[in-house]
Formats: C-alpha cells, structure tokens, sequence
C-alpha cells in the first residue's frame, strides 16, 4: 500500500504566501480486492434538506455493507460554502436515523479516521495537491472569473468544446501577471494528459465509456479543495473499498482514477446507481419536485419502513418466496440478506409515489394497534388536538380510536381529521359544510328516532367499575337499524348520514356505531340534539 504524501512533502510556504503545516495522515485499513473488510460511504453536501438520493444511496450501500459485514461511513463534504445551510447536517442525521439507515463512523459518532467533515480536513488535503504540482501533473490558473465566462461564451458560440484553454499552463505568475484577466488568487487545476483512461469497470454496469475530462480545478481560491481532489483522498484515507454513487458521476470518475494512479494509491470498486426520475423521465430535484426533499416523506405521514421498502424497488426486483413468486413487501434485512450488485437496474426508475402509498397502506395496517397509536402522536400533538404530554385516559381513548381507523389511512396525516371529533368538547365540535349540505329531508326524523332509541339504551352494568352495560358497538348498531331501517323504512346505506354528520362532524369517519361506544351516550346524545336543534 503506497504511503501518504504527506510524510514525503517538507513543510513550505505555499503560492499564497500561508505556511503549510504538514501533518502524518491515516493509512488504509483495507483494500477493494477482497482482502480487508468492505467500507462504503455515503458523502452528501450540507446544502439545504437532505435529498432523497441520500436515502437512496444510502441503503444500497449499508444493504451490501451489512450483508458483507463491513462497516458504513457518514462523511459531511461541505468544502462548498457559498450553499452551505447551518441546519442540514442535523437534518441529515435525523432523517437517515427515522429510517433506520444507520452508520458506524461519523461526525456524530466519531471514528478510527476522524474527522469526517471535509472543513476540518483541509490541512490533509494540501500535500496531495503539492505533490502533483511537483509531479507536473497539477498547475496554478489565475484567470479570473470573468476571464473564464468569456472564454466559455466564445466556445459555446463558435460551437467548440467547452473547457480550460490552459492559458496558464507553464507560465509562472509573473508571466500570467503580464496577460489580460489576472486574479491575484490562483487555483490549482489537473493537467490532464491526452492519453487519459476513458473506460472503466463498474461493478453495475460493467465496462463503462466517459467522455474526455478537462482540467479541473481541484483546489479553489478560498484554500478549499474540490469535491474531486477531496473525495479521492478521504476515500482512500478512510479505506473505503466500494464507492456508491449516482450515474451522474460517470463522466468525472476518469479524473477520479487518474488522482489515484498519480498519488500512487489504490481504487476503490466504483457502483453508479441508476438516477431517480420524476414521471417526465427528468432527474428528480428538490427544486421542481417536493418529493424530492426528505423531510417531506415525514411530512406526509408516510412510514419510514414503507419508505425503504420503496426505494429498495426503484432500482431492484422483488424478493421471491418459496415457491419463486414476487413479493414486493419486504424488510431491510430481507433486502440485505439476498442482496445482488447484479440485479440492480441500471434504467433510471420512475419515481412513482402511486406504489409508496400503496406500500404505506399496507405497512399501517401491518402495525399493532398499540404501536399505530404512538405513531400517529407527533401528528396529533402537531395539530393541537393532543398536548406534549398525555393523560392515561387519553392514551387509552386514542389505542380504542386508532383500532376505528386503522385500516381506512393510507398517511399518517389523515389522522388528525379522523381523530379529532374524539378529543374536542360536544359543544366545541365543527359540522363541516359538505356534510350538512349532504343532509336529505329525512334527517330531522331519523336523529328523532335516534335520540329516542339511544336514550332508553342503559349505559351502566352491574359489573365492576359499572361495566356490563348495553352501550357498546353491538348493541347500539341493533338498536338504530330497528329505529331507523325497520322503523322508518330507510335503506340501511342511507339511514346513518345524518348520525355520521352528527358524531364527527364530517362526511367520512370513522365506523359510526364503534364511534358512539368510545363517545359513551352523554356525547353521542348531545351531538345528535345539537344537529337536530340546528335543523
């Protein structure tokens, strides 16, 4: 294993004028060719709400990972600091963790090869950069800004290729100084040879075919270096074996391999996941899609397990059972345990949110009623229908509701609605318009009859604690149907609207007789009176 420059590189006062303390760098601990245990990463940008390739990415790679027995690093790259948000990284750990995508080194964790925030590193990057400008294989650029964007209008109008015209390439700063669009702050570029390697293997796709690099910048201005001079070193640093990322990182991994053949280090295995597309077939952004911001899953009432579920068939086939048939609805560890790089699909999926509701509809329903219950609080607490803190009562009123609505949300957002007729005072409850407007001539006779029925049902048993009594589901439902279907001749999917109207509120509720029973009579008796009165 080829050592670190870092121990090969005196100490130096660098081209802008700042002395360079070098400092004895990490070694790898493995390699990518199955000799060392396998090391994967996922490395987003701090640069607003975690995107949902983040997730993606992320569990592609811990799937392998953990099925591999290997070790999964967090590391924050926010060497771009005219985008970086002081929020997103806390936002990062907070959304990975909710699904249960969980890493083994980071900057919240710590770890062997800490720090894992590319701003705390940059004094490790700096001898790498000093030794491909020894090596000619790097070069100071001190064309400004504006120097540049001329340069590149004049490309894309006489239709040339657009990139570097190596202005500076052998001239020193004296030299560049005497030539128009001078910046006093240089940038370190590669000098990327002609014969530069275009085709590499990819562990997805297999030989893959790039287009030729220009020569990029690796070290800015400001002292920070480059995502790809960064990437390459705390990639091998950090022993990472097997680079995940997105397909839209083709056409820079030839720069990639050439970093690492220059600075004489080993490459990692490289797996460009397929893109995730919105319906058009565009890339997904969290500019034109809110989809695309991981937050807003959360947001949406979606469960975080549906989530992953979803993501792992963007780009992979079903599991199979015993008998070789497609099962769509699996786990983390399912996916893990049979997990293939072969049988990932190199087409860009259609993120299609039509299959995750349907996955959320059956994880919510697949859940104990109790656990459902606590699930469903955040968004209870979050509309006010429930404080931080609730009572035993309370608890036990939301697990009898819960059981109601269970199987009728496909979003833990449809709660609130849904719930909220159970813990608001009888005087306090709000008859939405579209279910007083739905109201037919018979309403008035049917919460009559009602009333009347309900009235002579006797709520208290003789059990303990007065348990035992009439008023429940079975009992009540008996009841109206002789009241109101036999009595007045109403056809049963008729009959109960206006009762429905009357206990939540609402047109859709929950199952009205189950509803009455948790209400207890006192409510379910004022709600009628209260509609009828208003009639």
């Amino acid at each position: 294993m080829p050592s670190s420059p870092a121990s090969d590189v005196p100490d130096t006062t660098d081209a802008l004028g700042q002395v360079e303390v070098r400092t004895e760098q990490p070694q790898r601990v493995s390699t990518s060719d199955g000799s060392g245990p396998v090391r994967t990463r996922v490395a987003p940008s701090p640069t607003g709400d975690p995107h949902v390739g983040t997730a993606y990415m992320s569990l592609f790679n811990l799937a392998f990972t953990r099925q591999q027995g290997g070790q999964f690093v967090l590391r924050v790259e926010d060497t771009d600091r005219a985008r970086f948000r002081e929020d997103s990284e806390a936002q990062l750990y907070d959304t990975l963790a909710w699904l249960g995508l969980h890493w083994d080194e980071g900057p919240d964790l710590g770890g062997p090869f800490a720090p894992y925030r590319q701003s705390e590193r940059l004094d490790t990057y700096r001898p790498y950069v000093e030794r491909l400008l020894e090596d000619g294989h790097a070069y100071y650029c001190w064309c400004s800004t504006e120097r540049l964007a001329q340069m590149r209008e004049i490309q894309q109008k006489t239709k040339q290729p657009t990139g570097y015209d190596r202005l500076c390439v052998g001239k020193t700063r004296e030299e560049r100084a005497a030539l128009p669009g001078f910046s006093e702050t240089p940038v370190v570029r590669m000098l990327v040879p002609d014969d530069v390697p275009l085709v590499f293997d990819d562990v997805i796709r297999g030989k893959v075919s790039a287009p030729r690099p220009d020569d990029q910048v690796i070290l800015k201005a400001d002292g920070f270096p480059t995502y790809h001079l960064a990437v390459v070193v705390d990639d091998h640093l950090m022993g990472i074996t097997h680079v995940v990322r997105g397909e839209e990182w083709i056409s820079s991994t030839p720069k990639h391999i050439l970093l690492y053949r220059w600075l004489g280090l080993e490459a990692p295995k490289f797996a460009h996941m397929p893109l995730l597309r919105n319906t058009d077939k565009s890339k997904i952004s969290k500019r034109k899609n809110p989809a695309a911001r991981l937050t807003w899953f959360r947001e949406q009432g979606y469960l975080p397990e549906a989530l992953v579920n979803f993501l792992a068939l963007l780009a992979y086939p079903p599991q199979q059972d015993a008998e070789g048939t497609d099962v769509e609805v699996f786990t983390f560890d399912d996916f893990s345990r049979t997990f293939d790089w072969a049988k990932v699909n190199p087409i860009g999926p259609i993120f299609d949110l039509k299959k995750l509701d349907w996955l959320n509809g059956v994880y919510i329903r697949s859940l104990d009623v109790g656990e459902f219950a606590s699930r469903l609080l955040p968004y209870l607490v979050a509309d006010e229908i429930l404080d931080e803190t609730q009572s035993l009562g309370e608890l036990a009123r939301l697990k009898a509701v819960a059981e109601l609505i269970q199987t009728r949300m496909a979003h833990l957002t449809e709660a609130p609605a849904l719930v909220r007729p159970f813990f608001v005072g009888d005087d306090q409850l709000v008859i939405d318009e579209d279910a007083r407007r739905q109201l037919k001539d018979d309403a008035p006779a049917v919460l009559d009859a009602a009333l009347k029925v309900l009235g002579d049902i006797d709520e208290h048993g003789t059990g303990v604690l007065g348990t035992g009594g009439a008023w429940h589901a079975a009992g009540i439902e008996a009841a109206l149907r002789a009241a109101i279907v036999d009595g007045l001749g109403i056809k049963p999917r008729f009959a109960f609207g206006p009762l429905r109207t009357a206990v939540s509120g609402a047109r859709i509720s929950p199952p009205l007789f189950e509803s009455m029973e948790i209400l207890g009579k006192t409510s379910t008796l004022s709600r009628l009176r209260s509609l009828r009165d208003s009639l």
